[in-house]
């Protein structure tokens, strides 16, 4: 199944990411920072997914 972006209708997506990584909320000071990836419409720039990229390091 394609997807399809819910804005335009589009079906070319690229991924990226930004300069604020995610951190634990319960450890303010935690060396373990995760980089959020965003999948985007290349059509009209919607934003269709947000995942955080290797999640299982946040339960160590």
């Amino acid at each position: 199944m394609r997807r399809k972006c819910p804005e335009c209708g589009g079906e070319k997506f690229d991924q990226g990411t930004d300069h604020m990584p995610i951190r634990p909320m319960n450890k303010k000071f935690s060396m373990k920072a995760l980089q959020k990836i965003y999948t985007f419409c290349l059509g009209c720039g919607e934003i269709v997914s947000t995942k955080v990229e290797n999640p299982t390091k946040l339960n160590n």
